[in-house]
């Protein structure tokens, strides 16, 4: 019983979340905005192309006239020298009033492509300083991550996630355990990448986010071998939680699951100073007569 209500505290660990409500109107409405202009400039380049479209074919039809009439210049030769100019010069003039027409199309194409662009990366950057500061850091740690060579191999890969961990690039490497988590949700590993998601957050002091990864860790992955560290560090998180009952009660269970592990010498020692009585406060001084 006291195992599962260990549990229960662990997995139910994940923070709320607080948003004014006046920043959050204020967001909705720059967002309708940026969306507004965004769908304009997806609808004009959206037009121009179906014009290129239109557009592309008969040029097509232009080249294979010109093409066929360069092939039986001397089959049409029986016919009359200025017949054949002028035929020809039409031809040669409506093919270069269609590729005009196909530059123009593709030139407007391009600026709507950069415009589209633009507005679209100014109301990511605008959506993200709203959000605030953590927001703005954990997109440049996915844009970094995303420039990352990934491994093909699980191993491979939660290799990479510590070695980005250990570095300090704490955002990269919850993107990569978080990646690895989706990818990989049945592998052997993915108990040591809910590990490192919640080194990752308990690093950071977010200790509810942190005791969520571990709960994940002991509940579902007992045979990991940093399933002893998540019952150490869920205990660390209880104490700044002030949660002191809960926290030798994951150290105690440290101890019994795994007896044996270094995790559970160190358990022993934080017990015992769990355990200690404070000492009484000293009796107050009889004021002299």
């Amino acid at each position: 019983m006291r195992r599962l209500v260990l549990f229960a505290l662990l997995t139910a660990a994940v923070p709320g979340c607080f948003y004014p409500a006046d920043r959050g109107r204020a967001l909705e409405a720059k967002v309708d905005r940026l969306g507004a202009d965004n769908a304009r400039l997806a609808t004009e380049l959206k037009e121009a192309r179906d014009q290129l479209a239109v557009t592309q074919p008969k040029l097509d039809e232009k080249i294979a006239q010109v093409t066929q009439a360069l092939q039986s210049l001397d089959t049409a030769a029986r016919r009359k020298d200025a017949d054949i100019g002028v035929q020809f010069q039409k031809t040669v003039e409506d093919l270069a009033q269609l590729r005009g027409q196909v530059e123009t199309y593709l030139y407007k194409i391009g600026e709507l492509e950069a415009a589209l662009g633009k507005s679209t990366e100014e109301t990511n950057q605008r959506l993200l300083a709203l959000q605030g500061t953590e927001a703005v850091k954990e997109a440049e740690a996915k844009r970094k991550a995303e420039e990352l060579q990934r491994p093909t191999t699980a191993k491979d890969f939660i290799a990479l996630a510590q070695d980005k961990a250990k570095a300090g690039d704490t955002l990269i490497a919850r993107q990569l355990y978080n990646e690895f988590v989706k990818k990989w949700p049945k592998d052997a590993l993915v108990g040591e990448a809910h590990f490192g998601l919640g080194e990752t957050y308990f690093t950071e002091s977010k200790c509810r986010e942190a005791l969520f990864e571990y709960g994940k860790v002991v509940q579902d992955h007992t045979k990991t071998p940093s399933a002893p560290d998540a019952y150490l560090r869920s205990s660390d998180c209880f104490l700044k939680l002030k949660m002191k009952e809960e926290s030798k009660l994951a150290l105690e269970e440290l101890v019994k699951s795994y007896p044996k592990s270094d995790a559970a010498k160190t358990a022993k020692t934080k017990l015992a100073e769990l355990d200690k009585k404070p000492a009484p406060a000293p009796a107050p001084k009889k004021a002299k007569k």
